[in-house]
């Protein structure tokens, strides 16, 4: 790790995330070094951490980023709720594996009928492109579903077979009208998409 990179990053703890995201990434990284970063952030965990094979990722979302992220966890929280689905939210928790040289933190993610190590589903809001691609690190760590939140709608791969495949419907949550969920992700006002959304559940 450069000190310039951690000296960057120490200076970017005083300023709270606000309507524009800040993304550092640097190369050539050893475990130890993202390991070192994890600590040194751990005070700080609006930013997002990505590791894949030397390659180090710090992320500070905005405020709509995170707005987003929250209202997707409500939203499903309530779909779990009326569907009787039994879930286990694991948030942004540091999710790695030194063997295969990976390490990331969702913006949410989820075990879905058990609880395991890893999440079944794990969803990343997407505002600005490129980074890390996160599909090769969730890959090695054999996260089931990967869902990217972008452009107002819902982006959805499946591990099949050692590699992701787009999906059109999720197969862990195959009952979930992702068109009705996205609606209400994006809804001015978060308790009445509560409502609102609940309602729909319903009366299905």
């Amino acid at each position: 790790m450069t000190p310039t990179l951690l000296q960057t990053v120490g200076r970017s703890l005083t300023v709270a995330p606000d309507e524009s995201e800040e993304r550092y990434t640097i190369s050539g990284v050893s475990w130890q070094h993202y390991e070192s970063v994890l600590a040194t952030l751990a005070d700080h965990p609006w930013y997002r951490v990505t590791f894949l094979e030397g390659v180090l990722e710090i992320l500070a979302p905005s405020r709509k980023h995170e707005s987003q992220k929250d209202n997707i966890t409500r939203l499903l929280g309530v779909y779990f709720e009326q569907t009787r689905t039994r879930f286990y939210g694991l948030g942004s928790t540091t999710f790695r594996q030194a063997m295969r040289a990976r390490g990331v933190e969702p913006d949410t993610c989820f075990c879905l009928g058990t609880e395991k190590e890893f999440p079944d589903l794990a969803i990343e809001v997407i505002e600005t492109s490129g980074g890390i691609d996160k599909l090769e690190v969730y890959k090695g760590l054999n996260v089931s579903e990967v869902w990217f939140w972008k452009k107002e709608t819902f982006e959805l791969y499946q591990l099949q077979a050692g590699k992701y495949v787009q999906i059109a419907t999720s197969s862990l949550l195959p009952d979930l009208d992702l068109g009705l969920l996205s609606r209400y992700v994006t809804h001015p006002e978060p308790l009445d998409a509560m409502i609102e959304f609940r309602q729909h559940l319903q009366n299905r």
